[in-house]
């Protein structure tokens, strides 16, 4: 599929089937995330597990530094239909500021590196529940419910199983879908593609401020420029490449020089100096 199917969690999950673990600090009950029971004809066949961890928004670079997020799972099986249903629940531990970037981290796995819906994308409705759905060799479901990020996956090379729906209604019963068909606008459209990579770059810029703030990696007493403000620089200098035609090869080629030498100065001069290009072109026309 084009979305991360988490083929580690079936394997991490019968790990700790012994025993219900959970991570110092939680005192989260799985139950109370979980469908910690059969549904229908699908069989539970692993326990409820809760841990500590950004879970589903991990591939999205979902700031948790400043917050303790808490990532539940289980795994369904039907004979009967020969399918396994893997379920996952992350909560965000701070909605003012957690999830202040949800709704566009949470399709971030459905589109290509530049933005657009890969196809197979759709969004669904089911008993007036709004859906991220991926179809692509099985089907990948994800909405948000207040401050939880919920995701029901299966593999189906063929695409010829029925869709699990009675997992599905269940998890909606449990955690109503709280998207808006006002906040989903036609994945395709044009003003939606724009609109999602303007606001990539505004959050690119956000996560790079935020890690400033978390300088929490030492080493002989120094703090060191961390990575992922390496990496969203980079983002942002490939959109502005693309989408406003400003080269970036010299760009990323000194801020290579300014992590290797942790030039913690340089990096917050280029980041105040792409601050200031963004708000004066923010509001330019893209080249598609």
């Amino acid at each position: 599929m084009g979305v991360t199917i988490r083929k580690a969690l079936v394997s991490l999950a019968a790990a700790t089937i012994i025993s219900l673990w959970a991570a110092p600090g939680i005192s989260q009950d799985a139950s109370d995330v979980l469908v910690c029971q059969d549904i229908g004809s699908f069989n539970k066949i692993l326990n409820c597990v809760c841990r500590t961890g950004r879970g589903i928004l991990v591939t999205a670079d979902h700031f948790g530094e400043d917050h303790k997020d808490v990532d539940c799972y289980v795994t369904y099986y039907s004979k009967a239909q020969r399918m396994t249903v893997n379920a996952e629940v992350t909560l965000q531990a701070d909605p003012p500021m957690a999830i202040k970037w949800l709704l566009h981290e949470v399709d971030r796995d459905f589109r290509t590196y530049y933005g657009a819906p890969n196809p197979g994308y759709i969004i669904k409705n089911i008993d007036g529940n709004t859906l991220y759905t991926f179809e692509s060799k099985g089907r990948n479901y994800r909405w948000i419910s207040g401050n939880k990020v919920i995701m029901l996956e299966y593999h189906d090379t063929g695409m010829t199983k029925p869709e699990p729906i009675e997992v599905i209604k269940a998890y909606l019963a449990k955690h109503p879908s709280t998207l808006l068909i006002t906040s989903t606008p036609e994945l395709r459209s044009a003003s939606n593609e724009i609109q999602w990579i303007k606001e990539e770059v505004d959050r690119r810029l956000w996560l790079c401020d935020k890690w400033f703030l978390n300088l929490s990696i030492k080493k002989d007493g120094v703090q060191q420029v961390r990575e992922e403000i390496l990496d969203s620089m980079n983002i942002f200098l490939n959109y502005r490449e693309k989408y406003f035609g400003v080269k970036a090869e010299e760009e990323k080629k000194l801020l290579a020089g300014y992590f290797t030498a942790n030039n913690s100065a340089g990096f917050k001069s280029k980041l105040a100096e792409y601050k200031d290009w963004w708000a004066a072109n923010k509001d330019k026309m893209i080249h598609m």
